[in-house]
C-alpha cells in the first residue's frame, strides 16, 4: 500500500533519473558550442615557418643546389616582370567593369551582326584585363542585348590585344618587335572567325546568362575592390602556378629533349599549343613565361600566345560555369584548332 504523501506526490520523471536534477538542486544548461574552428590560411602560413625554423639545415643545403638555384632565377624573374602588368592591368579591368556602364556597349556596336563582330573585336583593345575578367563582361553584354557572336569575338579579343597585353609582349621580346604585332594580327583574326563561326552555327540554347555577384553591389566602391579580389585570386594564383611549370620545365626537362621537340616545327606547334593550355597563364603574364621557352621557334611561342588567352583549363572551367557546359564543349575546342592555324599561318608570314 502507498502512504499518503506518494499518493500526493506529483508523477514525471524520478530526481535520481538521468537528466533530471533533484531538488533544491540548480540545473546547469549546457554551456553552448561556439563555432567549428577551421584551418585557414594563417594556421597554415604557421606551420609552414615552423617547419622551417625546425629543418633549417636541410632546406639550406637544398636551396644551394646549382638546379634550384637554377629554378629560383627562373621562377622569381618571371614573377618579378609579370606581376606589375597584372596588377595594373586588374585595377584597370575592375575600373572598366564597375565605372563603364554596360549599355555602352549595346550603344556602341553596329545592329547588323555581321559587322558588330569586327567592331566587338577592335573593342577589345580599351579592356586593360585578363581573359578572367573578360568572361563575365562577355555575358554581361549578351544580357544588355549584344548579339552573342560580338559578345564571344570581344571576349576572345580583349585579353589578347590591349595595351597592357602588349606592352608586355614588347618588354618580354625587345629584341623581337614583330612578335607584338603578331599577337595582335592573329587574336584579331582569331575573334573575328570565330564570331562570324557563331553567326552561322551557334545557337541561342548553347549558352546560359552569367551573374557575377560582386559587380552587382549597390555601393560601386565595394563592387570594384570585390571585382579586384576576384581577378588577382584567380589571375595571381595561375600565374604563379605557370611560373613554376616554366621554371620546371627549363630545370627537369632534359635540354636535349626540348631541343629535339623545338627542331621540328609542327610537333613544337602543338606542344606549345598544349602547353599554353595546361599551364593557364594569365594574358598580362604570358609573354614572359614564353619567352623563357627560348628553345622554340619565334612562331611557336606566338602559337602559345595566341592560344593561351583563349583556350585554356581555366578559361573553360569559368566559361562551363558562366556559359553552360553545352557551350564550353563546342566553343573551346573549335576555338583552339582556329587559334593554332592562323597564329602558324601569321608566325609563318611575319617572323
Amino acid at each position: 500500500m502507498t502512504s499518503e504523501a506518494e499518493r500526493r506526490a506529483p508523477e514525471g520523471p524520478h530526481p535520481g533519473a538521468v537528466g533530471v536534477a533533484a531538488p533544491g538542486v540548480r540545473e546547469q544548461k549546457p554551456a553552448p558550442r561556439g563555432p567549428e574552428r577551421r584551418i585557414g590560411s594563417v594556421e597554415v602560413l604557421a606551420g609552414l615557418l615552423i617547419l622551417l625554423v625546425v629543418f633549417r639545415d636541410p632546406f639550406a643545403r637544398a636551396l644551394s643546389a646549382p638546379r634550384l638555384q637554377t629554378w629560383t632565377t627562373v621562377f622569381v624573374s618571371v614573377m618579378v616582370q609579370a606581376v606589375p602588368f597584372l596588377v595594373f592591368g586588374v585595377l584597370l579591368s575592375a575600373v572598366i567593369a564597375v565605372f563603364v556602364p554596360r549599355s555602352f556597349w549595346a550603344r556602341a556596336l553596329p545592329r547588323r551582326p555581321a559587322l558588330a563582330v569586327p567592331v566587338a573585336s577592335a573593342a577589345g583593345v580599351v579592356l586593360p584585363g585578363c581573359e578572367c575578367g573578360a568572361v563575365p563582361i562577355a555575358g554581361s553584354l549578351i544580357r544588355r542585348g549584344v548579339t552573342p557572336a560580338a559578345a564571344l569575338a570581344f571576349l576572345l579579343a580583349a585579353p589578347a590585344i590591349n595595351p597592357i597585353v602588349l606592352t608586355a609582349t614588347a618588354v618580354a621580346f625587345p629584341d623581337d618587335p614583330a612578335m607584338v604585332l603578331g599577337r595582335a594580327v592573329a587574336s584579331l583574326l582569331v575573334a573575328m572567325a570565330m564570331g562570324w563561326l557563331w553567326l552561322r552555327l551557334g545557337r541561342a540554347d548553347w549558352i546560359r546568362l552569367p551573374r557575377r555577384p560582386e559587380l552587382a553591389d549597390g555601393s560601386r566602391g565595394r563592387a570594384f575592390w570585390g571585382a579586384v579580389r576576384h581577378d588577382v585570386t584567380h589571375a595571381g594564383g595561375f600565374l604563379v602556378i605557370g611560373a613554376a611549370a616554366a621554371a620546371t620545365i627549363n630545370v627537369v626537362v632534359p635540354e636535349r629533349w626540348l631541343q629535339t621537340l623545338a627542331d621540328e616545327p609542327v610537333l613544337s606547334v602543338l606542344a606549345l599549343a598544349a602547353l599554353a593550355v595546361l599551364l593557364s597563364l594569365c594574358s598580362e603574364a604570358d609573354a614572359f613565361v614564353a619567352a623563357s621557352l627560348s628553345q622554340f621557334s619565334l612562331t611557336s611561342r606566338l602559337v602559345f600566345l595566341v592560344v593561351g588567352p583563349m583556350v585554356d583549363l581555366k578559361l573553360i572551367s569559368m566559361q562551363a560555369g558562366v556559359f553552360g557546359r553545352r557551350f564550353a564543349l563546342r566553343f573551346a575546342p573549335a576555338t583552339f584548332a582556329v587559334a593554332v592555324a592562323v597564329a602558324a599561318a601569321t608566325g609563318a608570314v611575319l617572323l
